[in-house]
C-alpha cells in the first residue's frame, strides 16, 4: 500500500450488481449533503467594529475566501446560513442581532469573530454584550483583537467540518429544540 492510501479514510467496497462503471458512484445521502452544503454557505456580515476590516482582508485576493465557496456575501438573513458576527455589540443592538438569526432559515451557523463578539473583549461595561452567546447559539469562536485572516479562515474550516458532519436530522432532534428553548426560541 502506498502512503496516499494509508491515509485515506473512504472505506471502499464493492459495487452493487449493476451499478457500476464510470459514472456511477455509491454513498449516504446525508454525505453528498453535507459536502455540498459545506462548500456553499453563504455568510451574512454582521460587522459593528475593527474586526469587520480583517473579515474584509480576508474577503480580498491575499486570502481569498471564495476558494471555500463563500464568495457570494449575503446581506439579507433570509438568503443566509452562517452568521458571522464580528465585533463589538451592545445592548441595545442584541434585539437586531438575534431577529437577523431569527430571520435565517434552518439549517443556520454562528461564527463569532473576535474577543468583543465571543466575550465582550475590554469593553467590560453596562452598555456592552459580554458575549454574542447570551442571546444566540454560537457554532464557532474565533479568538482575537481583531483575529488575522489565517485565523478567520481556520474558524471558516472549522465551521465546514461542523456543516459537512452534520446529520440531516440534526435540526428535528429534542437535543436541538432544547438548546433553542434555552434561548427562548421557538
Amino acid at each position: 500500500m502506498s502512503k496516499k492510501e494509508e491515509k485515506s479514510t473512504v472505506a471502499v467496497t464493492a459495487a452493487p450488481p449493476g451499478i457500476e462503471g464510470p459514472g456511477f458512484f455509491a454513498t449516504r445521502i446525508d454525505k453528498v449533503v453535507g459536502m455540498a452544503r459545506a462548500n456553499s454557505l453563504w455568510p451574512l456580515p454582521f460587522a459593528t467594529s475593527c474586526c469587520g476590516i480583517e473579515f474584509m482582508a480576508t474577503m480580498a485576493s491575499d486570502y481569498d475566501l471564495a476558494r471555500f465557496g463563500m464568495e457570494r456575501l449575503s446581506f439579507s438573513p433570509r438568503q443566509a446560513d452562517l452568521l458571522m458576527v464580528m465585533g463589538t455589540i451592545s445592548k441595545k443592538m442584541g434585539p437586531v442581532l438575534r431577529q437577523v438569526y431569527e430571520q435565517m432559515a434552518e439549517p443556520k451557523w454562528v461564527l463569532s469573530m473576535g474577543a468583543c463578539a465571543s466575550s465582550g473583549g475590554v469593553f467590560d461595561t453596562y452598555s456592552v454584550l459580554q458575549g454574542i452567546d447570551r442571546i444566540i447559539p454560537v457554532d464557532v469562536y474565533i479568538p482575537g483583537c481583531p483575529p488575522r485572516p489565517e485565523q478567520v479562515l481556520d474558524g471558516i474550516m472549522q465551521i465546514q467540518k461542523l456543516v459537512e458532519s452534520e446529520s440531516i436530522r440534526r435540526r428535528d432532534s429534542p437535543e436541538y429544540k432544547e438548546m433553542l428553548a434555552k434561548y427562548g426560541i421557538e
